[in-house]
């Protein structure tokens, strides 16, 4: 434990040191007085009841003193502090097909504006990242609990180039566990002995779903979910899709809901449609927040006050009820 003024300790050292001596004075005067006066019986210990009847009232006022300095000095403690903890990544499809207006105003606006929603919902103890992906995926917001940084870094996003689920995932997931993230190779199942295990992880996934290339999104989801991680997808189009322009020439797209759900599921998430009002609410409830301790700094002025303040009121009624006083 440190204080902020240790000048308050020595003085309530000093003061209290004097209270003390100035009351074993003041007791024994008494005493003296009692004595001299004819009444020696009085001035003696007495039962040990009234001892503590003649004691106790005064003895609470003076350690409720240096309690009370010791408050003023401003102590603080390093405590583990209870948090409700949580890591999601949200990963942004930013291919040509999201430029589809399919979904007003376009895909790509559609998944922003609900990635907002989703981000407003979120308690300060979930650190939120977010990632683009096109045939490449690429970091832009590391996780962090200012979700107006994860807004920011959501609004910048925009459209191009080709769909790799597969790659998208395994970024994320390597944000997640703060390692670098591969499929396993031929003939092995994924393990969770390198990457360790993170159930509070979450990777919250908007995409039409039509995968161009990259590594094989249902083998990644395979290594997410042995990671404790899950994939919530967000589809955004339809199924009657729309037309896309892309250097020069007009390109059929629209939702693939089967590619998403197959790699929701194989993590143990679920497939929610941008288009449903409830989409947002769902993956929010979704995500697995963990009851998590940290190191903080805590002052400790208000539960030494609180302690003299105890301590007086108790000294004032036992005074005012055995000896009709308070001091």
């Amino acid at each position: 434990m440190s204080v902020h003024y240790p000048i308050v300790i020595i003085l309530a050292v000093l003061l209290t040191a004097g209270a003390v001596t100035a009351y074993v004075l003041l007791q024994r005067r008494r005493s003296a007085a009692l004595t001299a006066s004819g009444f020696g019986s009085l001035a003696g210990g007495g039962s040990r009841r009234a001892v503590i009847r003649r004691h106790l009232p005064y003895a609470l006022l003076l350690a409720a003193f240096p309690i009370l300095l010791v408050g003023l000095a401003r102590p603080q403690a390093d405590l583990k502090v209870p948090k409700v903890g949580g890591t999601v990544i949200l990963a942004f499809d930013v291919s040509n097909s999201m430029k589809a207006t399919d979904v007003n105003p376009s895909r790509l606006a559609a998944a922003q504006a609900a990635a907002a929603d989703f981000v407003d919902g979120q308690p300060s103890g979930v650190d939120v990242g977010v990632l683009l992906f096109g045939d490449t995926a690429l970091l832009t917001q590391a996780p962090t609990g200012d979700h107006d940084l994860a807004i920011a870094a959501i609004n910048r996003a925009e459209a191009g180039g080709g769909t790799s689920l597969g790659q998208a995932i395994l970024v994320s997931l390597g944000t997640i566990t703060g390692k670098p993230v591969a499929l396993p190779k031929d003939g092995q199942a994924p393990t969770t002995g390198r990457l360790g295990y993170f159930p509070s992880g979450t990777i919250v996934l908007f995409s039409d779903g039509q995968n161009t290339g990259g590594p094989d999104a249902e083998a990644a989801s395979e290594v997410a979910a042995a990671a404790g991680v899950r994939i919530q997808t967000i589809g955004v189009g339809t199924a009657k899709g729309a037309t896309v322009q892309v250097d020069g020439y007009q390109l059929g797209t629209a939702l693939d809901a089967s590619e998403l759900t197959t790699v929701a599921r194989t993590s143990g998430g679920a497939y929610h449609a941008a288009g449903d009002a409830d989409a947002v609410d769902a993956v929010t409830r979704s995500i697995d927040l963990r009851l998590t301790t940290k190191k903080e700094q805590v002052e400790l002025t208000g539960p030494f006050a609180g302690a003299a303040l105890v301590f007086l009121t108790l000294g004032g009624l036992l005074g005012t009820r055995w000896h009709g006083r308070i001091v």
